[in-house]
C-alpha cells in the first residue's frame, strides 16, 4: 500500500470528515432531501411569527414590539415579520408552515450546550453523542446507494457527529468539482486499525469522484447575490441540480444573537432568510427538484419575552421555526406560547421540538427507523403531504 497517497486522501479530514460504516445496507435513495438551515445564535421567534393581536405582546415589547404596518398578516392572530414577504408566494400556494413554541424540557440557556442538544436530540435532562438524524440515515443507505449521507456548507459538522458514515463539509459544490483524488494501492494492510483506514480511504474516494464528476457535468449552475447565505444557497442548489444524492444538506447564517438594537439587525437577517430561501424555490421549481426538497430551520434556542434595556433580547427558551418545500402543507401548527404563563420572563415550549425530527425522518424521508417516534405529536399530521414527489 503506498502510505503516503493514503495519507494524502485522508488529510482531507479536516474539510471531509469520513469514518468507518458497515456496506451491507441496501435500502435504495428515493430521492428526498431535506435542507437543515441553523439560524445561529437564537432566533426571536416572538419577532418572527408575531401574536399581533395580543396586548400583552406590546406590553412586554413596548420599544421593539412590530406594528401592523411591519407585519404580514396570515389570520386574526398571528403575522409574519415583513421581512419575510419574499415567502408569501409560497405561503399562499400552501408550501409554507410555521410550527409554535418549539422547545425542550429544562432548557439551556448556553450557546454552546443548547445547540448541541438540538444538533444531538437531547434536552436539558439528557444529553447524546451523534447528530440527531445520523444514526437512521446510516441504516438505511449504503454507501453504494448515496454519494454522500449528508454535506455541510455553513456552520459546523455537529449535526453530522457520527462514528460512522460518509459525512461531508465543503465550503462550496465548487470545492467538490476542482477535487483531485489521488490514487492508491498496493498489498492489503494487515494491521486491522490501517486495514479499517483504508476502507474508509476507499469510501471516501469513490464517494468525492463520483460527486465531482456530476459537478462538473452540471453546466448551468446557479448564482445568487447576497451575502453567506445565498452563497451556500447557491451551492446547495447547485449540488441538488447535478443529482448529487445526499439525503441532507445543511447551511448556516450567523448574527442572531440579537442582545442590542434587535430591530434593524433582525430585519435584514430574516430578509437575507427569506431571499435566499425564495431563490432556492425559484432555482428548484426549474430543475423539478422542488417537489423533493423540504427546508427545516433550527436554533438554540428563543429570546426572552421581555425586551431588555438595549433595545434587544436575551436569551431565552422556546420558538417558532419554519418549514417549507413542495412536499409540505402549509399553515400554522401546534399552539402558540401563553403570553400570560411567562416562567421567569420566557415563554414555556408548548411542542418538543423532536417532533418535527420525527416527522423529517419517518413522513419525509421515508425511513426504516424512526429515533425519535416517542415524540410524535399528533398536531402535526397532515404537515407533510403523501403525494409529493
Amino acid at each position: 500500500m503506498n502510505r503516503r497517497k493514503l495519507l494524502q486522501l485522508m488529510s482531507g479530514a479536516a474539510l471531509i470528515p469520513v469514518l468507518p460504516y458497515s456496506l451491507s445496507r441496501a435500502s435504495a435513495f428515493n430521492g428526498r432531501r431535506v435542507i437543515l438551515l441553523e439560524l445561529s445564535g437564537a432566533n426571536d421567534g416572538l419577532n418572527t411569527l408575531v401574536p399581533y393581536s395580543d396586548q400583552r405582546y406590546y406590553e412586554l415589547r413596548p420599544t421593539i414590539g412590530l406594528t401592523t404596518n411591519k407585519l404580514i398578516s396570515l389570520d386574526q392572530e398571528f403575522a409574519l415579520h415583513n421581512s419575510l414577504q419574499k415567502l408569501m408566494p409560497l405561503w399562499e400556494a400552501g408550501q409554507f408552515a410555521m410550527v409554535h413554541g418549539l422547545g425542550y424540557p429544562s432548557p439551556n440557556r448556553s450557546h454552546f450546550k443548547s445547540i448541541a442538544l438540538w444538533e444531538t436530540g437531547g434536552d436539558g435532562h439528557t444529553s447524546k453523542r451523534q447528530g440527531w438524524m445520523t444514526h437512521d440515515i446510516e441504516h438505511a443507505y449504503a454507501s453504494n446507494e448515496v454519494d454522500a449521507h449528508g454535506i455541510v456548507l455553513g456552520g459546523g459538522m455537529g449535526i453530522f457527529s457520527s462514528a460512522e458514515g460518509n459525512w461531508l463539509s465543503m465550503s462550496s459544490a465548487d470545492q467538490f468539482a476542482d477535487l483531485k483524488t489521488p490514487a492508491f494501492s498496493g498489498t492489503p494492510a494487515t494491521n486491522p486499525a490501517m486495514a479499517m483506514l483504508l476502507d474508509s480511504a476507499q469510501v471516501l474516494q469513490s464517494s468525492l469522484n463520483r460527486i465531482s464528476n456530476k459537478i462538473k457535468n452540471n453546466r448551468k449552475r446557479a448564482q445568487l447575490r447576497g451575502g453567506a447565505l445565498s452563497q451556500q444557497m447557491a451551492h446547495a442548489i447547485n449540488i441538488i441540480n447535478s443529482d448529487v444524492n445526499a439525503p441532507v444538506i445543511k447551511l448556516s447564517l450567523g448574527g442572531f444573537d440579537t442582545h442590542e438594537n434587535q430591530l434593524g439587525r433582525h430585519q435584514a437577517l430574516l430578509k437575507h432568510a427569506a431571499n435566499a430561501i425564495a431563490a432556492l424555490h425559484k432555482e428548484l421549481k426549474i430543475s423539478g427538484q422542488w417537489d423533493n426538497t423540504v427546508l427545516v430551520t433550527y436554533s438554540e434556542f428563543g429570546r426572552r419575552a421581555f425586551e431588555n434595556k438595549s433595545g434587544g433580547t436575551d436569551h431565552g427558551t422556546a420558538a417558532a421555526h419554519m418549514i417549507t418545500g413542495g412536499g409540505i402543507k402549509g399553515g400554522l401548527y401546534g399552539n402558540a406560547p401563553d403570553l400570560g404563563a411567562l416562567v421567569d420572563g420566557d415563554l414555556q415550549h408548548t411542542m418538543d421540538y423532536r417532533a418535527v425530527y420525527s416527522r423529517v425522518l419517518a413522513d419525509w424521508l421515508q425511513l426504516p427507523t424512526d429515533s425519535f417516534s416517542a415524540f410524535a405529536d399528533h398536531r402535526l399530521d397532515g404537515l407533510i403531504q403523501e403525494s409529493a414527489g
